[in-house]
């Protein structure tokens, strides 16, 4: 049986593959995706070879998938052929085998595939949020507005947040975070964002931020908008140095906290305050998405076949800024 896969076989080159689908072990299923997402800003930097990327080519891209269960290993008893599921780490690819603590049940048959895709990536701001431990009533800004930075934004608001500050430099971004919940939404280089934040926080700063974009920048602009005592989360993954840091006035004096935030300083198996494994955090995202609370289908920019998949990764590269949620539909490769 063949099934197939995006394969990056060098930097900047992206291209569709057959290979075999083998028969899931004695823990694991095999998984008929039907949606994947890209998740834009970690593919881009990895198909070119950006630092701390691995840069060894191929490369097999993707970790955010929903699918349907169409085998199972022989040991499997909390899945069965016929179930819907979301899938951490399941690449690009028509089918894919997964070990059981991967995969979360999609219980609401109401919940869309290509809504319920969306989790994994929704599940990294969620891990974003708890660790920012907003109270309610305290400020929290939210600095680029892609996917991660949306999802962080509507789950600041979601926790509590009052208010909640979204910062991108692209204006339709900003105004979709307004639709999804934001307070305020502003780009950073406009000419009165000084004189703006000031007014919307009162000159005492923000609490929590949670910085997305990675830009070294942004950081910097983080350390200059935290309040006293504030919290920054540094939930993108920053490929450069920060440079121009006064720890002592930015952070010693004020008391001001910098918290990792990378998806793989999770739990495996058990869940204690502040600290969800990826599953637990996924069974409450699919709650929110179906209790319409969480709003996911307004970032779906484009749903497309695997055969434009060298096209969209063109477009990854060489465009400033690529589509927001482009999903691919695997079903269309039967």
């Amino acid at each position: 049986m063949k099934g197939v896969r995006i394969v990056w076989p060098k930097a900047n080159c992206a291209e569709l593959e057959e290979f075999d689908i083998k028969a899931p072990g004695t823990q694991e299923v095999l998984i008929d995706s039907e949606y994947t997402v890209v998740s834009a800003g970690t593919e881009k930097a990895w198909l070119t070879g950006m630092p701390n990327t691995s840069n060894v080519f191929p490369q097999y891209p993707g970790y955010s998938a929903a699918g349907r269960i169409i085998d199972v290993g022989s040991e499997v008893k909390d899945f069965r052929v016929g179930d819907r599921v979301v899938a951490y780490h399941s690449p690009h690819t028509s089918h894919s085998i997964k070990n059981v603590i991967d995969l979360v049940k999609i219980e609401d048959e109401a919940i869309r595939g290509e809504e319920a895709a969306f989790t994994i990536i929704a599940a990294m701001s969620l891990q974003g949020i708890r660790k920012a431990k907003i109270e309610l009533g305290e400020s929290a800004m939210v600095i680029g507005q892609g996917l991660l930075g949306l999802f962080a934004t509507q789950l600041a608001k979601i926790d509590g947040a009052l208010p909640v500050i979204a910062l991108d430099f692209n204006e339709k971004r900003c105004q979709l975070a307004i639709q999804l919940g934001a307070d305020y939404a502003m780009s950073p280089d406009s000419g009165n964002f000084k004189e703006t934040f000031n007014a919307i926080t009162g000159c005492k700063g923000v609490n929590a931020i949670i910085e997305v974009s990675g830009a070294p920048a942004a950081m910097n602009l983080s350390m200059e908008c935290a309040a006293r005592e504030g919290r920054i989360v540094a939930l993108g993954c920053t490929r450069n140095k920060v440079d121009g840091v006064d720890f002592y006035r930015d952070i010693h004096h004020p008391g001001v906290s910098i918290i990792g935030a990378h998806n793989m300083v999770r739990p495996r198996h058990d869940t204690t305050p502040g600290h969800w494994t990826m599953r637990d955090d996924l069974r409450v995202l699919l709650k929110l998405i179906a209790a319409e609370r969480l709003k996911v289908a307004p970032m779906i920019s484009q749903i497309v076949s695997p055969q434009q998949a060298l096209e969209v990764y063109k477009n990854l590269v060489e465009k400033k800024e690529a589509p927001l949620g482009v999903v691919f539909n695997w079903r269309e490769t039967r």
